[in-house]
């Protein structure tokens, strides 16, 4: 199974931020933002090349300060948005910001893979997403699906939506939604749906997960004590509209139905740390990843609450009238959830996980100490899936 073999990239920093190229459908990339408190930080962007398995890269660099997360727009491949930390005033001030690649980043020859390093170019910064108003940024998320032109900012307790006008070359908020409550409330992450015409976003604070509607910016859904520690992550599976997926320092990952959110209808306890990032697959959502600072990487195979609860849906009519019914019992019997694969390349806290947006059966992780893997579904489940 040389196939399924992983490819492993080693940075020289430590990083923590990772996203797919999500414009690209057809190159499989991926762009890594790196966390450097001495020297300048860099966006690592590493090419997989899937038939010789080997990466190429190239280097960009990010000199505004240490990368905490990164956002890749879905319409325009050059453009990305970062939030990173920089000193003002002897104070840490998080920040964001949308870049633009320069235009010949990818001409340098990938037979000399060390000129990009030696040598790197800039990103252009193309407007802020600050408001010295809302607090710190913890992540911008693009809306999906979008033409590039609206993204969400969770700053302190505010979430805030932007037009991007002029080619992303100002920003203006047109709306906000405020977290109300006692204490200190701040956004630690939030999601995006795909569903509903993209006018709804859940996002996590403390133990709580909440939902919100973007045409009125209120609260539509809250699940109080989702986890019983910090939540970290969420995710929407891509084929089924109300369900949530949600991972957090309690080591566990629920699965929500946002229509009645009294229990999770599923829980996974197979983390021993922290659970940062859960992915559900693009296209099969029966695949989930996970990471965690228990230095692994957990690929689960949820075919019960997937789209596709009994593999392939058979249609009655379908099935010839001399079958016997043995055939269409074995279609109604649900398959078993299961732990597919355990991966351990990493040696290091796992802090995100991504699918490739080129290829739905390849994925990249990456722990803190710099070393980025690229895994593939193991072929069997793969075929079972697609036969």
């Amino acid at each position: 199974m040389e196939d399924d073999a992983p490819v492993i990239y080693g940075l020289e920093f430590q990083a923590r931020a990772l996203s797919a190229q999500s414009a690209e459908t057809d190159a499989i990339r991926f762009l890594v933002g790196t966390q450097s408190l001495k020297f300048d930080n860099q966006i690592h962007i590493i090419d997989f090349d899937d038939e010789n398995n080997i990466i190429n890269k190239n280097v960009l660099l990010h000199q505004a300060g240490e990368i905490w997360h990164i956002g890749a727009s879905p319409a325009d491949k050059a453009v990305l948005t970062t939030c990173y930390n920089k000193t003002s005033d002897s104070r840490v001030v998080s920040c964001a910001a949308v870049w633009r690649m320069p235009s010949d980043w990818d001409t340098g020859s990938h037979e000399s893979p060390d000129d990009s390093a030696h040598n790197p170019q800039t990103l252009e910064l193309l407007c802020h997403l600050d408001d010295s108003t809302h607090g710190n940024a913890a992540c911008v998320l693009w809306e999906p699906m979008g033409d590039g032109k609206q993204v969400i900012s969770l700053a302190d307790n505010h979430a805030l939506l932007w037009d991007l006008q002029e080619s992303s070359t100002q920003a203006k908020v047109s709306s906000t939604a405020t977290l109300e409550g006692k204490g200190q409330l701040r956004f630690t992450s939030g999601k995006w749906s795909p569903h509903h015409n993209c006018s709804q976003l859940a996002t996590a604070n403390d133990t709580a997960i909440r939902g919100w509607d973007l045409r009125t910016m209120s609260q539509i859904y809250c699940i109080e004590n989702a986890h019983g520690q910090l939540v970290r992550d969420l995710d929407f599976n891509p084929n089924r509209q109300y369900y949530l997926a949600s991972c957090g320092d309690d080591c566990k990952v629920k699965f929500w139905d946002t229509r009645n959110v009294q229990e999770p209808v599923k829980t996974l306890e197979e983390h021993s740390h922290w659970v940062w990032n859960v992915r559900y697959n693009h296209s099969h959502d029966q695949l989930v990843l996970t990471a965690s600072s228990d230095s692994r990487l957990i690929l689960s195979n949820m075919v019960s609450i997937s789209s596709e609860p009994f593999g392939h849906l058979v249609d009655d009519e379908e099935l010839s009238e001399g079958e016997d019914n043995h055939q269409e019992e074995k279609g109604k019997e649900p398959l078993k959830d299961s732990v597919v694969s355990t991966y351990e390349e990493h040696e290091d806290s796992v802090y995100a996980a991504e699918w490739s947006s080129a290829d739905p059966w390849l994925f990249a992780s990456l722990s803190y100490d710099g070393r980025l893997v690229i895994n593939r579904v193991p072929r069997a489940l793969k075929y079972r899936i697609l036969l």
